[in-house]
């Protein structure tokens, strides 16, 4: 099965709007992503739901300007998100080290 599915109903808004279903994903990763997509200049709205506790999934709904798909604005969030959790592992790890060393 696969990891990220797309809900149909969007054929009136175009590819500028989507809604994505993450499987085995919740809040970490939904809270996350949409803080760093929601700062997005093209992006009209962000947002993500768990629809039920008992089902492993999210829901993450991306509408931007007509120009831009929203399937790219979700790779670029993805992208940023990796490089922000790359930095805080460096960072963590270089702290660790300066105080492992005093």
């Amino acid at each position: 099965m696969p990891k990220l599915a797309e809900l149909s109903g969007d054929e009136n808004s175009g590819e500028s709007s989507r809604t994505f279903v993450f499987e085995d994903e919740g809040h970490t990763l939904g809270n996350a992503l949409k803080s760093i997509i929601c700062k997005y200049p093209d992006v009209n709205f962000c947002g993500y739901t768990v629809p039920h506790p008992a089902e492993n999934k999210m829901h993450f709904r991306i509408q931007a300007a007509r120009t831009v798909r929203a399937i790219d604005i979700l790779r670029r969030g993805l992208e940023d998100l990796e490089r922000v959790c790359d930095h805080t592992i460096d960072t963590f790890e270089a702290a660790i080290a300066l105080h492992q060393g005093a």
